[in-house]
């Protein structure tokens, strides 16, 4: 159902795109505090970007965010963020909870309708925390059979400047795919830093666990129009040699094929952030010429 502006609760969105055989309309773009969406004007009919912001700069602690997306009538979707999505622990000013010093969590949940023929490409900048942030992120993807999708989740370990290597408190990604009412695919990753002065024995800070890495990425691919994206990274992973190497590569990547073959989920972990980023856009080349150079250019900016 359909909500307009003056039903929506606070941090909650709705974006409805339909294709009406001479281009894309937007039956629906709205968003309240702390979200906003902006959607520029472009010369393709058939394809439309909308990028996902937040007030401030970022989301703080206690923040709930709801967005509900719908692609119609064999539109093509492109969802993108200005810069990375920042997590603070709290507003300035803020009170904490006196009876624990640790923030409130911030959620933010995304749920997406791909009809037949339709597609959509999340491809925003990666998610970075703040040292204490809590964050929870719930993805749920629901396809049809001859709908086309590229999911891009990624995390970075913090501000590197300011010190803080995963430094924050706790961060939850979760990414379910649907395809007809079949899960395809179910992706969770739980990243938290546990407090070893009262454990029998001492544990592993997030940071030891993780290193030498700061940036994880993982990529959930399907359907027809991607199938060429699909092709080439397979053919790149079968002949990647596995051999002893004296200290961990700067760069690793892995592919795991799903739905016999007409997709996959594809995860990269690397020292820098940039070198995931162009990875990325050298995996994803062929994107170009499914929504064209200006589009790309704008994944990639």
């Amino acid at each position: 159902m359909s909500l307009s502006l003056s039903k929506l609760e606070p941090g909650q969105g709705h974006i409805a795109l339909r294709n009406h055989g001479s281009g894309n309309v937007f039956t629906h773009l709205s968003a309240t505090y702390p979200l906003k969406l902006l959607s520029p004007n472009l010369h393709s009919p058939n394809v439309s970007v909308v990028y996902v912001l937040s007030y401030g700069g970022g989301l703080v602690g206690g923040d709930h965010v709801q967005l509900d997306i719908e692609v119609h009538d064999g539109a093509q979707l492109v969802i993108l963020s200005q810069g990375s999505t920042k997590v603070f622990k709290a507003r300035h000013g803020q009170r904490l909870s006196s009876r624990a010093n640790i923030s409130p969590v911030t959620v933010q949940r995304l749920d997406f309708q791909v009809a037949p023929r339709s597609a959509l490409f999340l491809l925003p900048d990666p998610v970075t925390c703040f040292r204490s942030a809590k964050y929870h992120q719930l993805q749920t993807f629901h396809l049809a059979t001859d709908s086309s999708a590229v999911l891009l989740d990624w995390i970075t370990s913090g501000r590197k400047s300011l010190g803080e290597d995963w430094a924050f408190a706790k961060y939850y990604s979760l990414n379910e795919v649907w395809v007809d009412g079949k899960r395809i695919a179910k992706d969770a990753l739980l990243l938290e830093d546990r407090d070893s002065t009262h454990k029998p024995f001492a544990l592993r800070s997030l940071a030891e666990s993780l290193a030498p890495y700061s940036c994880y990425a993982t990529i959930i691919i399907y359907g027809a129009l991607v199938e060429d994206t699909i092709a080439h990274l397979t053919a790149a992973y079968e002949v990647i040699t596995v051999f002893k190497q004296a200290s961990p590569s700067s760069l690793l990547w892995s592919l795991s094929p799903i739905c016999e073959g007409k997709g996959c989920v594809v995860r990269v972990a690397a020292t820098e952030t940039e070198d995931v980023k162009n990875w990325l856009k050298a995996a994803l080349r062929d994107l170009e010429r499914v929504l064209g150079v200006d589009v790309y250019r704008r994944i990639f900016a």
